[in-house]
């Protein structure tokens, strides 16, 4: 079996994030997103509403390309959650040149730790290419319309969490 792991932060999960899901099925039997605490961001949503949203909008996303998709939340360095998951492959969506320097250092420091598990690029869908979910939580504090960057659901709880 095909384990990837998809790593973020999904604070929220945007559009440019299901869209690299969707594709990273393709790839894989199994796929765990794996749900960074991550508290030196300073998330908008807590864990367990990050998990839940991602469970929410991947369970469409699972039967709709007969994969199976599981939420998976980690504290500990990327590589040893891909271990924990028996993941083979790390799935990482590039944005813009920004995004792959950083990601070329991250695949680097991996490979030294254990070059066994495989990083996989995927370059998100043209219209998704602008979306990070800092923008997309900005927009939505100054009351802008984020129904083109997120689905209806993240949407509503975005801005029930906003006020």
């Amino acid at each position: 079996m095909r384990i990837g792991l998809y790593p973020g932060t999904f604070d929220p999960i945007t559009l440019g994030h299901t869209d690299i899901i969707r594709r990273g099925c393709a790839l894989v039997d199994r796929l765990v997103i794996g749900v960074a605490v991550n508290t030196g961001k300073g998330p908008m949503f807590s864990l367990e509403e990050r998990v839940a949203m991602v469970e929410a909008e991947c369970a469409v996303l699972s039967r709709e390309t007969d994969t199976e998709i599981v939420a998976h939340p980690f504290e500990n360095l990327l590589i040893d959650c891909a271990h924990d998951v028996g993941a083979q492959i790390i799935i990482r969506g590039l944005r813009a040149v920004t995004d792959f320097e950083y990601e070329y250092q991250m695949v680097g420091m991996n490979r030294a730790m254990d070059d066994s598990v495989e990083t996989v690029f995927l370059m998100a869908e043209a219209k998704y290419q602008a979306i990070a979910s800092k923008l997309v939580k900005e927009i939505a504090k100054l009351g802008g319309d984020i129904s083109k960057f997120v689905t209806p659901s993240v949407q509503t709880r975005l801005l029930e969490k906003i006020g």
